[in-house]
């Protein structure tokens, strides 16, 4: 099974929102089987703006975050056919367009699972669940994935 992470999920493995969150997400992520996580292009893009924006991080230490994050997940493409889903998604659910990309992304490449904290948790569009991976209880899919991991 295939998952994509969100911003959020990055943000907080980086630090960003303390120490507590970081281990939580550094914990989430390390715990993913090999090959079952992805990164939409619009979440890589996200990362670099807020490590550099709210972080203050140099731009080249956001740089390398973003690389260290590339290398460990593959990207998902923003096509075209992804963009003219997500403006129909952003249209019809009144999601913000990087929302929406980012969940047509998940859906494009064959993800399960969109782990979001940001998003509404069991949103479910064109085969994509969204998932709060840091709520009490966990969805079933990511239960299950986690313990293949």
């Amino acid at each position: 099974m295939r998952v994509a992470l969100d911003t959020n999920v990055l943000v907080y493995a980086e630090g960003v929102n303390g120490e507590r969150m970081q281990r939580e997400a550094m914990a989430l992520v390390s715990q993913l089987p090999r090959d079952s996580g992805a990164l939409p292009a619009q979440v890589v893009g996200e990362l670099y703006h807020v490590l550099v924006r709210k972080a203050g991080r140099s731009r080249g230490a956001a740089r390398n975050a973003v690389v260290k994050w590339q290398d460990a997940f593959p990207v998902i493409d923003t096509s075209p056919t992804v963009m003219l889903a997500a403006a129909d998604l952003a249209t019809d659910h009144v999601l913000s367009i990087w929302d929406a990309i980012v969940m047509a992304a998940a859906a494009e490449s064959g993800c399960r699972l969109l782990l979001s904290q940001d998003l509404q948790d069991g949103f479910f569009w064109r085969g994509v669940t969204v998932t709060n991976p840091f709520a009490p209880t966990r969805h079933p899919f990511l239960d299950e994935l986690l313990s293949q991991g």
